[in-house]
């Protein structure tokens, strides 16, 4: 029906966990044990076989509150099942709870995500993995099936440290901005707060700054016009 509606892609969220609101005292939040979450990768896995053509998308998973390998493997079936037609949205995500709940370290889930990155490319990529990092080794395995193809890596969010991550390793941003006139202005204003740590930085952030209708440039182009406040959107496809 979705597709015969002529949209394109299908997005699903990611909690795995809600807290009871007394863990956060007075402060409000967008969801709790009360709000239901549908598993993402069960859930575009069933989508798969119900569909042909529309795009499955995450929006976001909270990657460093999961395994990593077992990720890239769920990711990598998904992309299987469903013919290529996966776009992997990521995040770090705000729920202390969440996280102590997986047992997973809130406080380097930034510096972890982009470790992460790297070790889904090459598990995905090779069929043998030999990979040294600071919270993940895999010596001589790999998964299979792997996907045809490279999935796209979109990074969700409006901190300057994610901009500056989506910019330099992700395939597509999902930016939290309002879908009005001034979605433009807030785009820009987003990348200006990265600020830039060397010249080849600085030049390259002019640059997205001229071009804020499309960032990154790989993948599907990300309109202003295509975003709108809370969790984020995805464009339709050129």
């Amino acid at each position: 029906a979705v597709e015969a509606m002529g949209l394109t892609h299908l997005l699903i969220y990611d909690h795995v966990v809600g807290a009871d609101p007394s863990r956060f005292g007075d402060r409000q939040v967008p969801y709790t044990k009360d709000s239901m979450f549908h598993e993402p990768f069960v859930t575009l896995g069933y989508l798969a076989a119900s569909t042909t053509s529309i795009e499955l998308v995450t929006g976001v998973i909270i990657l460093p509150q999961r395994q990593t390998v077992l990720v890239a493997k769920q990711a990598a079936q998904v992309d299987v099942l469903s013919g290529g037609r996966l776009r992997l949205g990521i995040g770090t995500g705000w729920n202390h709870v969440e996280y102590e709940a997986l047992n997973e370290n809130f406080h380097n889930r930034g510096k972890r995500q982009e470790e992460q990155v790297a070790l889904l490319r090459a598990l995905w990529a090779d069929e043998v993995v030999d990979f040294e990092g600071t919270w993940h080794t895999v010596h001589q395995a790999g998964i299979n099936p792997r996907p045809k193809r490279p999935i796209p890596i979109w990074f969700g969010g409006a901190h300057p440290a994610l901009i500056d991550r989506a910019a330099r390793i992700g395939d597509g941003w999902m930016p939290q901005v309002p879908a009005d006139e001034a979605a433009p202005r807030s785009l820009t204003s987003s990348i200006d707060a990265r600020p830039p740590a060397t010249p080849a930085r600085a030049s390259a952030s002019r640059s997205r700054r001229a071009s804020a209708k499309a960032i990154p440039t790989s993948g599907p182009r990300l309109p202003p016009a295509g975003v709108r406040q809370g969790p984020p959107t995805c464009p339709r496809r050129p």
